[in-house]
């Protein structure tokens, strides 16, 4: 006789591992280097502050 197997358990299984490789691939996909994010934090930082410096004072 076979071993009984919960059909509920094994769907479950299934469903984690092609979750678990899809995000593996997303990773590959999607991530970027170190200094790709700081270059996009700098010029962040240099449009703030652009932005800030072309602010007016409406202090009367």
């Amino acid at each position: 006789m076979g071993e009984v197997v919960n059909l509920r358990q094994v769907r479950k299984r299934r469903e984690r591992a092609a979750k678990q490789t899809q995000a593996a691939e997303n990773r590959i996909k999607h991530a970027r280097t170190k200094a790709e994010y700081m270059l996009h934090k700098a010029e962040q930082e240099a449009a703030r502050q652009r932005l800030e410096a072309h602010k007016r004072d409406d202090t009367d």
